[in-house]
């Protein structure tokens, strides 16, 4: 119920009236059954705005630092973000990292809208990083669609570091569902997981056209900062899609 206050009363309408958003392929999300919405992650504004625009409700696993907090704070924060469906993973591996999988593929298999960030954390610098392979775990084990999800602008909207949120238009692009049906029975095979994450991160980077850098974003975070203290250089720059797109074929002979 706090989930539908929310959207259609409480901060939806608010939301939308002061960052109109364009948004593209909400087709491609199927009316019901399982499904597993796997974004680009550019800010924490990227949960609110794109439930906003699905007609199903959708359920984010979310750092378990905002179930934990004490006092008064805590509680409430507890209180939000249960009743807006998120459940807490806790990032740092282990027994617990898997049962927040093990909730997620639950949700999928009854049926539910799961929203996931494959990167893990937010992009530092707006490029799409290395895609962990539990969204292809999840795939596997409950047997749901993937439908690949682009933000843009949100990283206008709400910096990293920045308490404020800028008003600027932003816009969602829905690509089509990816089927993995074909793996069905292969989950736990590394490599069949690392090939799927890929294909996803692929249609990722097709569908946003940002750079793509194989390392993943949280490592990213350790470098940028080492170069900021003058210990490292930069991570290094990759092809964009549109980059990518505009390489001529070559042919052998």
């Amino acid at each position: 119920m706090l989930y539908w206050l929310m959207k259609h009363v409480f901060i939806g309408p608010l939301l939308k009236a002061l960052w109109p958003t364009k948004v593209v392929g909400a087709e491609n999300i199927p009316d019901d059954g399982g499904v597993i919405l796997a974004g680009n992650h550019l800010a924490v504004a990227d949960s609110f705005f794109m439930p906003l625009r699905v007609k199903r409700k959708v359920t984010f696993p979310a750092k378990s630092e905002y179930f934990t907090e004490k006092g008064l704070k805590g509680l409430l924060k507890k209180w939000f973000f249960t009743g807006v469906g998120q459940f807490p993973i806790d990032r740092s591996g282990g027994n617990a990292a898997q049962a927040a999988l093990d909730t997620a593929t639950r949700l999928v298999r009854e049926g539910h809208l799961l929203g996931i960030y494959p990167e893990g954390t937010r992009s530092p610098d707006g490029r799409l990083y290395k895609g962990k392979t539990g969204v292809a775990r999840i795939a596997l084990e409950s047997g749901g669609l993937v439908v690949p999800v682009a933000m843009i602008g949100t990283d206008k909207v709400n910096p990293i570091g920045s308490k404020m949120w800028w008003p600027r238009r932003l816009e969602i692009r829905f690509g089509k569902p990816l089927d993995f049906s074909r793996y069905e029975g292969l989950a736990g095979d590394r490599f069949i997981e690392r090939s799927i994450t890929d294909e996803i991160m692929y249609a990722l980077m097709e569908l946003s056209g940002q750079e793509y850098v194989d390392i993943y974003a949280a490592k990213a975070k350790e470098l940028l900062a080492a170069d900021e203290a003058g210990l490292r250089p930069k991570v290094p720059a990759q092809p964009s899609a549109q980059d990518v797109a505009r390489i001529p074929d070559t042919k052998v002979g």
